[in-house]
């Protein structure tokens, strides 16, 4: 499930984006997607692809790693994220909740962090 007010629209610094065509209120959610997850073994694979940039640690220990369909894996990083995401490993699910009220237009961010506002530096340079 994917709310029809969000569109991929391009970004100036990061490619492209999530972005809101209405207004949202916060805690909405605006994603449900399933996600495909990959052993350990497959990660070291993937981490020589541009796939590297896109997937997510995945299970308990962090083990696997998975890509996010829908529009998962294109909401841009940002330490002050608008929305936040759920994992759900039995029914290999991610969830996208929005934390504030979204202005329409507005760019939806996720802190890939997994908490929404945790400051902890990521492995990329942030624009």
């Amino acid at each position: 499930m994917i709310q029809p007010y969000l569109v991929i629209l391009p970004t100036k610094e990061r490619g492209r984006g999530v972005f809101a065509m209405e207004e949202i209120p916060a805690r909405t959610i605006i994603e449900i997607s399933p996600v495909i997850v990959m052993e350990s073994h497959d990660r070291t694979s993937l981490d020589q692809t541009k796939l590297h940039d896109y997937i997510f640690e995945w299970g308990g220990e962090k083990k696997q790693c998975c890509v996010g369909l829908g529009y998962i894996s294109i909401y841009n990083h940002s330490y002050t994220s608008n929305c936040e995401y759920e994992m759900d490993y039995e029914s290999e699910m991610m969830t996208i909740q929005t934390v504030v009220d979204i202005k329409k237009g507005e760019e939806l961010f996720i802190n890939y962090n997994g908490s929404y506002d945790d400051p902890k530096l990521v492995w990329f340079e942030v624009q």
